[in-house]
């Protein structure tokens, strides 16, 4: 009897462990199985400063018409349409996406053209301070392809919430004409509007490894001296090389940098503590985020003339207490973190770099490069500065300002991101 007991008391264990092995392959299937949402595209939101905001009368009875450039492919999109930045609700009438027959032109594909809802709806009111997504449309898109976001709205905004330095262009007409074909009457302007993320849907096996990787920087990552129309940020070299490796296909880049940005004030836009939750722990599928941030502080100090080397020392503390600030944040919310070195700027005609702030540069680009601080390091200084001038960019790379690289800048910028960093 005991024997039997003793036999029976096995069997349970064993069919109970069986039991358990099939639960936890049946889980893998289905979390396999699953579905993702991951940010194609995304651009930080700002108050549009008065030379880059549209007149009221404008955005009253107007269609706007945006092109942005994916870099993931996916089943489906979800479109995030943003009133960050107003101080009253903001309705959207309609909203269409379509494949666009040029990243330069407002023509689409009209057999393309889809509605967007929210809630089941075609129109949507935003609060102040929100930011709304969609429903999901049911609309195939591939990797590096270009997507036109239409929307209607009966009044302007009372605070424009937007993102000027778009470097694509914007086509805006005054009625409703979200599906029409092309809108050629429409004004142009280079800048963004109220839309702040293209999700796509990841299905199947790829929805485990989809992931995006957050670059949150300034003018330089925005895109200054890029091609307007031509995708040739160093996020855009990027996210064309994470799509011809095999092993990170399925990792897209989210652009989150603003023009004249800072770490420790606000310049323009929101400085990087203050924008951090909405503009890296927000995007859906964060990974891991690059962070390509300070020139515009360090640049700052002596802009208008030279200032003791107390002020210049407190200037570099208080920078890495920045990063340190945003390593942390990173951490705590599961992303990893790669510190990027700043560029050189020496000959700035904005900034007059002088030999202090040039060593502040240095100072802050050892404490980058040493070990213990970021999770890995991204060396575009070393990517782009002259061998023989090492203050200042390489010539070929310059765009003529000597602050902000061109586009062979950049492109060696975004060859210089190991991919490795992505792969696992």
């Amino acid at each position: 009897m005991r024997q039997t007991r003793k036999l029976g008391a096995i069997f349970g264990l064993v069919l109970m462990g069986l039991v358990l092995m099939a639960s936890c392959a049946l889980a893998q299937r289905g979390a396999a199985k699953a579905d993702a949402w991951v940010a194609s595209w995304g651009a930080s939101q700002q108050i549009p400063e008065p030379a880059n905001a549209l007149p009221l009368d404008d955005l009253r009875d107007a269609t706007v018409r945006q092109i942005v450039h994916l870099s993931l492919g996916g089943a489906a999109l979800r479109v995030h349409l943003s009133n960050a930045f107003g101080t009253a609700a903001l309705h959207f009438t309609s909203v269409h996406i379509a494949h666009p027959l040029s990243p330069a032109a407002a023509a689409i594909d009209p057999a393309s053209d889809r509605a967007v809802t929210f809630a089941g709806k075609p129109e949507v009111t935003i609060p102040p301070g929100a930011e709304f997504v969609s429903d999901a449309v049911e609309m195939p898109v591939t990797a590096l392809s270009d997507l036109a976001v239409t929307f209607h709205l009966e009044a302007p905004p009372a605070q424009e919430t937007g993102h000027p330095g778009s470097r694509s262009t914007t086509y805006y007409a005054h009625g409703e004409w979200v599906g029409a074909a092309d809108l050629p009457d429409a004004k142009k302007v280079d800048h963004w509007y109220n839309l702040t993320e293209i999700d796509v849907r990841a299905d199947g096996k790829a929805a485990a490894k989809a992931a995006v990787v957050v670059a949150l920087g300034d003018s330089i990552t925005d895109g200054h001296g890029s091609t307007t129309n031509g995708n040739d940020r160093w996020t855009d070299v990027l996210a064309a090389r994470l799509q011809a490796e095999k092993k990170t296909r399925n990792v897209g880049v989210s652009n989150q940098g603003i023009g004249g940005n800072h770490l420790l004030t606000d310049g323009l836009g929101p400085n990087v503590l203050a924008r951090f939750d909405r503009d890296v722990l927000a995007p859906a599928g964060a990974r891991w985020v690059i962070v390509f941030e300070g020139v515009n502080d360090l640049g700052g100090l002596a802009r208008t003339g030279e200032v003791p080397t107390e002020q210049h020392a407190a200037l570099v503390e208080h920078v890495i207490a920045a990063y340190e600030q945003i390593i942390e944040r990173a951490h705590e919310n599961g992303l990893r973190v790669y510190g990027a070195t700043i560029t050189p700027y020496v000959g700035s005609d904005y900034y007059h770099p002088g030999p202090l702030s040039e060593r502040d540069r240095e100072a802050v680009n050892q404490w980058i490069r040493a070990e213990g601080h970021f999770d890995a390091v991204i060396d575009f200084d070393a990517a782009v500065r002259d061998p023989e001038h090492p203050d200042r960019l390489l010539p070929a790379f310059d765009c003529g300002d000597h602050l902000h690289p061109g586009p062979a800048g950049y492109k060696a910028m975004g060859e210089a991101v190991p991919l490795g960093l992505f792969a696992k």
